[in-house]
């Protein structure tokens, strides 16, 4: 057995540290081999390039709308964790799509109300506190600008989800305006913003895409 003296006597080998040029190539190699995932910019980016010139969706084929929702989903995952307490709710929107374009804008946006009311504008206007204005500008057979709006409440039903409870639409159509048909109300989860984006999830399923205005 070796005694105690020729073990604390044996030399200590050294650990060689790695230099700093060694570490340098490490670090580029790990970030050649892993990327770094899409930034919340580029998905911005990508998902105004996807419904831009659709007519708001109307354009779109089912693989459009899909590829809509692909990128909607993976925004979704970096919304705030209370949207609805977040101050950039407000301001005013352009409705830029919907996956069902026909809930905005009623039968005026159907196949046979598109051939009478061409559409110029969609907008929405959420005012501090709980006041939301929706109003869709059109021409009538091309030559007679209208509109429609509507106003109503805003009401937070928890940290995502938001409801509005409408007054009757109001129409204009050149120089007359008068109010129709019945109060009407809408749920909807806000599943991101930002100070230029809003996405938004209906009871039914129909993602919006809003683009701020101002």
């Amino acid at each position: 057995m070796a005694s105690v003296a020729s073990l604390t006597s044996s030399p200590i080998p050294k650990l060689s540290s790695p230099s700093p040029i060694s570490i340098h190539r490490r670090i580029r190699a790990s970030l050649v081999a892993q990327p770094p995932a899409a930034a919340p910019r580029d998905l911005v980016t990508s998902i105004l390039s996807k419904v831009k010139g659709t007519d708001r969706g109307i354009l779109l084929s089912k693989d459009g709308h899909n590829e809509v929702a692909a990128v909607a989903q993976q925004l979704h995952n970096y919304c705030v964790d209370e949207p609805v307490k977040c101050p950039l709710i407000f301001g005013e929107w352009d409705v830029e799509y919907c996956s069902r374009p026909t809930s905005p804008g009623g039968g005026y946006r159907s196949a046979i109300g598109r051939l009478v009311f061409k559409t110029n504008e969609m907008i929405q206007i959420v005012e501090a506190p709980d006041i939301v204005r929706n109003k869709v500008s059109f021409s009538v057979f091309g030559f007679l600008d209208g509109e429609v709006s509507l106003k109503g409440k805003l009401k937070v039903l928890d940290d995502k989800w938001i409801q509005v409870v409408f007054e009757p639409p109001e129409l204009k159509i050149g120089s007359l305006g008068f109010q129709y048909g019945w109060d009407s109300e809408v749920k909807l989860e806000i599943t991101y913003i930002d100070e230029k984006l809003r996405l938004g999830k209906g009871s039914k399923g129909s993602l919006f895409v809003f683009v701020r205005k101002t």
